[in-house]
């Protein structure tokens, strides 16, 4: 039996979780991510990296939110960098899911109803994400989300000790 997805805002009682599975999964992420600080990796990391997210949606900037498999914490959803003036009101999305609970299907439901976030709660009109070029998992994704690549940002990013290029995604929301 397939397991349910759900996203919620994040809590400071998620820094456990999270951790355990950053932790866990941090070679896998090493071709994704930038390189993190040793305490990234710990509970009391995640707990400073919560309250500065919470932060961040009590300023109105951020929309932190966990991915849940059954009530258990499997990743993360976040929508960042809100601009919600009336002339832009977008944000940009980022997501990772725990290499225990992954190809499952828990990522393209988290993006979709963050999507609804986005549209219903947050009342942006653009959803923006970016890719490493060769992240293709997370392009299918975004594809199967309705998101189109719209450009390459050359050198966006320095990941495992090199400048990557990254695969920049948009989807008008409401459409």
């Amino acid at each position: 039996m397939r397991s349910s997805t759900t996203i919620r805002l994040i809590e400071p009682a998620d820094a456990a979780p999270i951790a355990a599975h950053r932790a866990r999964d941090i070679e896998a992420f090493r071709r994704w991510e930038p390189a993190r600080p040793a305490d990234f990796l710990t509970p009391e990391g995640q707990a400073e990296r919560i309250d500065r997210l919470l932060a961040g949606h009590r300023a109105g900037t951020v929309w932190p939110g966990v991915v849940l498999a059954d009530d258990r914490v499997i990743g993360q959803v976040t929508v960042g960098g809100i601009l919600p003036q009336p002339h832009l009101r977008r944000g940009s999305l980022g997501y990772w899911i725990a290499g225990v609970a992954q190809n499952q299907g828990h990522a393209g439901r988290a993006v979709g109803l963050a999507l609804e976030v986005m549209t219903d709660e947050l009342r942006l009109h653009r959803a923006e994400a970016s890719t490493n070029l060769e992240n293709l998992p997370s392009q299918r994704v975004l594809r199967r989300n309705g998101f189109s690549p719209y450009g390459v940002a050359h050198s966006a990013i320095l990941l495992d000790g090199s400048w990557r290029d990254g695969l920049l995604w948009e989807r008008i929301l409401g459409d």
